[in-house]
């Protein structure tokens, strides 16, 4: 029988594994608010306009649905009975679950079957009831489940559906013979009885008389349906009495059946004899049918069994303390889409695999790899045992803690989530949990955003999320259609994935733009980021020299104006005031706050730093900042800091200007920048001596000395110099090696003014930058690490001095480069083609940096300022956030409503039809039985249904259709009237 929906109103709602879709999209959103994951922002609303879309897609599979249902014929107690379940969809391709209940004396039974269906088929399904027991049996509350492709979500069908059957005792074996008796019959004065000899005559049809013993002839005639009987000579019939019976209701049913059944099969009449009820002699296929139904329905009924409750979606593994499986050798997953999901966690986790130990990436490579394997119905490789499993997890963690430090850490932790995954895809055998590792390898792709934001990583969260998605579509369908072998990569699910991740595009950017961003985090965690490199908190030999070997990006600084001179590039960082004869550290101590005077007529430095990630307190800005970013300080050394070192990338703007520092200073501060330590392996003898002789000049003069003894002393500048003794190294450096980079000559010149009588100090940081003509911005890489030293001058303050540039000029006016080869040199090289297109790709990476990785919750309160929006809740940034998604959704939805319609065009003028009378086809109905049907329920529209009927058919089936047929059939549809249906 075609059943119709009950209503209009499709209840809608997310699947268990969507709701675990939800809470993933939930998580990783705290986490990119927490931690400023920018690019992480975009994957999150990525993902969840995935998850809206495929809403949409849902409803819309479920509105193009029709089902017919056929109950058995016959049904015996204790024998898995099917109702037969036909499903069309007249849309677009979508996964589909039929689900019912079977109602059998007071209890209740679920039914499940799952389909999946391509655009415009029909498939048959059977809803099976495992171990019925005798009584009535029918289907209720039947629904059409239709879901997304990813199944993440189900919106129901409800459909009328009156599919009942009795179920008949099972019949006793070897059961005794049955009581005879002579029955006579109505022919020959009692001497004849019913048979299967002669014609004795006509009776009206009863339900169940074969098709045989119809008399079509007078049904042709009469418009009647009348049955054939025939008789017998008088003879023995069975006697099939409830009393000849003995022992509990069920017993005697079964005997009772077991008579039917006999009977039935030998074609020997019989007559039955129930409590309150009675069958008259008789035989065939419809007498039997007869009292096998009265047997089915005799009271009272047994009690049907309770059925053991499913199974969550998300449960613990076995071998973690997990519920164990009750099948011995349950059913193995299909290898292809086991594989394509290997295949996709292999690339969500390509990233860590480059960067993780090589112990760790081989470990997760091998169990990935050993699965796939196995899944293979050829090979004989036995699943890992648990014990394996739990020791490599002890291993893991026991291994990463080491290489790490913690498990806490965004190294560690991410590593360890690694190979977590890994030994959950190793002891895979279920749906679930397949299911269970997409959503585990979409979350492991958005913790790369806590090593690089850049454009690949980007590009590679889009490629791992498409074949992840993709994956889940595999597991959405019905998993015995796909155990037949097929192709790895499914293509067709690829190219939908990609699709809905392209239709999700524009909500995700507007989220981006305008969903509110925090200043700060929600919580700290104690997070290593193991070493980073950069500048070290105290100064040794070698320190600076190892920097330059790097030619990483330190930061990138974009200027409102024209960019400052060469020789005012001084990034300052930290500042080194604390001498303990082999190197300098840094002063902890409370000084009085100096004084800071813009000098006049200096020019004002407005400029932004994108700092990269280096887990350093120190902000790195152009002396001195007049301006503050939010949650920074200026230390009494003039040294800009955070409290939250930065360890993503991070943009700043700054305010600079030129100023004198410090004229009015704490005296503490001035007697702790004159000391030299007085132990013997510390004492210098030699440059103290120099030093001494200056102090009869005045302070300029003696800095100028200073710096003399660098430019007239041979000295050379570089990365290599010899090394130097553990004890008086001032002194074997001025008077020994002369070779050595700047940490050497801040360092000498240093301890020679205060020898001199000098308050000094070394400021640590970096010089110069390159300057990229495409983007009109600096590159300050690891290479322009730099010393330099700050003397204090009365009535000036501190007052920079480079004695590096007293050496190797081109350090300061060209670069490192440069410097090593030409010191004298006052310009840079000239590029060579693969250093400008160097530059032009990080020009782009400068930009993605400002716009994406950069964007923060100061950039969005300028942006909607710029609007004339108020800010994150005010009533217009709700209306406009709103309205604005609401455009943003429109192409996905007319996508989704566009693959619901079919591609033919003459059945899309039918499906229009539908749409228009609010009446689905059913599967199976042709277009004349269909216009018939809906004429019943439109007569005023009778006439032009029908009209529409014959031109579909003279389109399909005529001889020679031709393409004014179409247009008439589509001119027909438009003058249907629209109906509205509850």
């Amino acid at each position: 029988m075609s059943l119709n929906l009950t209503s209009s109103k499709l209840p809608l709602w997310p699947t268990r594994f969507g709701w675990a879709f939800l809470g993933l999209v939930l998580l990783t959103l705290i986490g990119c608010i927490n931690y400023a994951l920018s690019l992480g922002y975009g994957l999150t609303f990525l993902l969840s306009g995935v998850w809206i879309v495929t809403a949409a897609q849902a409803r819309r599979a479920a509105r193009t649905l029709s089902l017919s249902v056929q109950a058995p014929v016959e049904a015996v107690a204790g024998h898995e009975m099917a109702f037969s379940a036909q499903v069309r969809q007249a849309g677009a391709a979508s996964p589909v679950t039929l689900r019912a209940w079977a109602e059998q004396n007071g209890r209740r039974v679920p039914l499940t079957a799952s389909l999946s269906l391509g655009a415009g088929d029909t498939q048959t399904a059977a809803l099976k009831v495992p171990d019925p027991v005798r009584g009535p049996l029918r289907l209720s509350d039947v629904r059409l489940v239709a879901h997304d492709a990813f199944g993440l979500w189900q919106a129901a069908v409800p459909v009328q559906v009156e599919a009942e059957v009795a179920v008949t005792p099972a019949p006793e074996a070897d059961a005794p013979a049955p009581p005879t008796l002579a029955a006579s019959g109505p022919g020959e004065n009692g001497r004849r009885t019913a048979g299967q000899e002669d014609f004795a005559g006509l009776r009206p049809y009863v339900a169940g008389d074969a098709p045989r013993l119809i008399s079509w002839r007078h049904a042709a005639r009469s418009g009647q349906l009348v049955t054939r009987e025939f008789d017998a000579p008088l003879g023995q019939a069975w006697d099939l009495n409830w009393t000849a019976t003995q022992g509990k209701v069920e017993a005697r049913l079964s005997r009772l059946a077991a008579w039917v059944t006999a009977a039935r099969a030998a074609g020997v009449p019989f007559r039955l004899t129930l409590p309150g009820q009675a069958l008259p002699v008789g035989s065939g296929d419809a007498h039997a049918v007869r009292a096998l139904r009265a047997l089915a329905l005799h009271p009272p009924f047994p009690e049907v069994p309770e059925q053991p409750a499913s199974s969550e979606f998300l449960t613990l593994p076995a071998w973690l303390g997990g519920p164990k499986t009750s099948e011995p050798h349950p059913t193995p997953l299909p290898a292809a889409p086991l594989q394509f999901s290997l295949l996709a966690l292999g690339v969500a986790l390509l990233p860590g695999l480059l960067r993780w130990p090589l112990w760790t990436s081989a470990l997760v490579l091998w169990l990935l790899t050993y699965r796939g394997l196995q899944a293979e119905p050829g090979r004989k490789l036995r699943p890992l045992p648990p014990v394996l499993l739990l020791a490599l997890v002890v291993v893991a963690a026991l291994g990463l803690n080491a290489t790490y430090g913690t498990l806490l850490g965004q190294d560690g932790g991410t590593a360890l989530l690694a190979a977590l995954l890994a030994l959950k895809a190793a002891e895979t055998r279920t749906v679930r949990d397949a299911r269970l590792l997409t959503l585990l390898g979409l979350f492991v792709t958005s913790t790369h955003f806590f090593h690089d934001q850049g454009p690949l990583t980007a590009l590679h969260s889009l490629l791992a999320s498409v074949l992840l998605l993709a994956a889940a579509a595999r597991w959405a369908g019905d998993p015995a259609a796909e155990a037949a072998p097929g192709p790895v990569l499914p293509r067709p699910l690829l190219g939908l994935s990609a699709r809905l991740l392209l239709l999700s595009l524009p909500l995700a950017a507007l989220l981006f733009i305008f969903f509110p961003r925090p200043d700060g985090p929600l919580w700290q965690l104690p997070i290593n980021q193991g070493a980073k490199t950069g500048l070290a908190d105290q100064i040794s030999p070698g320190e600076y020299s190892n920097l330059a070997q790097s030619d990483a990006v330190a930061f990138r600084a974009d200027f409102d104006g024209p960019l400052p001179p060469p020789d005012e590039r001084y990034w300052r960082g930290p500042v080194y005031e604390h001498f303990t004869g082999q190197g300098w550290q840094q002063v902890r101590g409370r000084f009085a706050a100096p004084s800071a005077e813009p000098r006049p007529g200096a020019p004002v430095w407005h400029y932004s730093i994108t700092l990269e990630p280096n887990g350093k307190p120190w902000l790195l800005a152009l002396d001195v900042p007049t301006t503050l970013p939010q949650s920074a300080l200026l230390t009494s050394a003039f040294q800009a800091a955070t409290l939250r070192p930065a360890s993503l990338r991070t943009r700043y703007e700054w305010h600079s200007q030129p100023a004198l520092l410090g004229r009015i200073e704490s005296q503490d501060r001035l007697n702790l920048d004159l000391t030299l330590p007085d132990t013997p392996d510390a004492a210098n003898p030699q440059a103290r001596a120099l030093a001494a002789s200056w102090r009869t000049l005045a302070p300029e003069q003696r800095v100028q000395a200073g710096l003399d003894v660098f430019r007239k002393g041979d000295f050379a500048y570089t990365l290599n110099p010899p090394k130097l003794p553990a004890d008086n190294r001032i002194d074997a450096f001025l008077f020994g090696s002369k070779r050595g980079f700047c940490e050497h000559y801040s360092s000498a010149f240093a301890f020679l003014m205060r020898a001199a009588g000098v308050p000094a100090r070394i400021v640590g940081g970096y010089q110069g930058g390159e300057v990229n003509p495409d983007g009109g911005y600096l590159i300050v890489r690891q290479q322009n690490a730099h010393a330099w030293a700050e003397v204090w001058l009365a009535g000036q303050g501190w007052v920079r001095v480079d004695p590096t540039a007293a050496v190797a000029p081109a350090r300061v006016q060209a670069d490192l480069g440069t410097a090593l080869t030409q010191p004298r040199a006052t310009a840079p090289r000239e590029r060579t083609a693969l250093e400008r297109a160097t530059l032009r790709l990080d020009a782009l990476q400068n930009q993605w940096n400002t716009w994406v990785v950069s964007y923060d919750g100061e950039q969005q309160r300028s942006l909607l300022t710029r609007l004339g929006i108020s800010g994150p809740g005010s009533p217009v940034y709700l209306l406009a956030l709103f309205g604005v998604a609401a455009l943003t959704l429109l192409p996905a939805l007319a996508f989704v409503r566009r693959r619901a319609r079919p591609s033919d065009p003459a059945l899309l003028a039918l499906h229009d039809l539908g749409a228009r009378l609010r009446l689905p086809r059913g599967p199976g109905e042709t277009p004349t039985a269909y216009a018939e049907r809906a004429a019943g329920l439109s007569p005023a529209q009778a006439p032009l249904l029908r009209d529409i009927a014959r031109t579909f058919n003279a389109l399909r089936y005529g001889p020679q259709p031709s393409p004014e047929h179409l247009r008439q059939l589509r001119s027909l549809v438009k003058q249907v009237r629209r109906v509205e249906r509850n």
